[in-house]
């Protein structure tokens, strides 16, 4: 996804409500060349399939659009780490499900949430997932533009995955077999105690990032202020410079050579959303400096 010709890859979590093409309407109303949705209810185990009249009207919508790299969203009740083998089995087969809708719209990465350690166990929850990762890997055999993400997390209750070893952890575990890498939402790693508010902590925090996991699988980014604040271990957004992180860490992120290229999507609050205007001012904030 790194390259000149693509120039700042950036938008927002899309309603994909009516058909999963809105998703990408909505994303050519807000002039987004990057695009994040839900291809089913992130509420409900059970998804239908993409219809071959779901596809036509999705190729059309994107086709008509400047969406140039697609993200879905995996599921909420998904849990790739439980303990409990009915809720594993139903996660497990929820995400098959997933992988295949996103294989019938072609798109470039599935983004999920690590797992959740039920039994308040991380180190075997973090083996589950490889496990459950791992059964995954015929699916990709033939298809090899869909690239799984592992998104970091803020660290609440028993979540994993808030700290880059355990990232770390997963990729090693599974990577020689799929397809996956990371995804940094910045509400998450500030809440979880990485500091990016300044340049300065950005630039410690990402190398930071390199020395336990590797920048060259750090493959998309969400940008999120944070309601709370630095290690709080709480997830809550906040629009961009209306939070705990402000307004210079998202500029570093659009302007620093390691990360200007990534695919980035919003995911700020939607009761105050103002996803138009933040989307053109981190363009805004590329072209400052390319």
């Amino acid at each position: 996804m790194k390259g000149h010709d693509l120039g700042p890859l950036v938008g927002c979590h899309n309603s994909a409500s009516g058909g999963v093409h809105n998703a990408l309407v909505e994303a050519k109303s807000f002039n987004a060349t990057a695009s994040q949705l839900f291809t089913s209810n992130q509420k409900q185990w059970r998804g239908k399939k993409i219809s071959d009249e779901e596809i036509f009207k999705w190729e059309k919508a994107k086709a008509e659009s400047n969406v140039r790299v697609i993200i879905s969203h995996d599921g909420y009740l998904i849990n790739l780490g439980s303990h409990n083998s009915e809720l594993l089995d139903k996660s497990r087969v929820a995400f098959v499900e997933e992988i295949e809708r996103c294989l019938a719209l072609d798109l470039d990465f599935l983004n999920f949430h690590p797992g959740t350690a039920t039994d308040k166990n991380p180190q075997r929850c973090l083996d589950t997932i490889i496990e459950s990762l791992l059964l995954f890997a015929p699916l990709f055999e033939n298809n090899p533009k869909l690239k799984l993400v592992l998104e970091t997390t803020a660290g609440q209750g028993n979540t994993v995955g808030h700290s880059f070893e355990h990232i770390d952890y997963i990729l090693k575990g599974c990577r020689h077999k799929v397809p996956v890498g990371v995804c940094i939402d910045t509400c998450h790693i500030f809440a979880a105690g990485y500091d990016i508010r300044t340049k300065k902590a950005f630039d410690h925090t990402l190398k930071e990032f390199d020395k336990v996991i590797g920048l060259k699988h750090l493959y998309c980014m969400h940008l999120n202020d944070s309601l709370k604040e630095l290690g709080s271990r709480v997830d809550r957004h906040s629009c961009l410079g209306f939070g705990q992180i402000g307004i210079e860490a998202f500029k570093f992120a659009m302007q620093d050579e390691r990360l200007k290229y990534l695919p980035k999507c919003l995911e700020t609050p939607e009761k105050e959303a103002r996803w138009e205007d933040e989307i053109q001012m981190l363009k805004d904030f590329y072209y400052e400096k390319h």
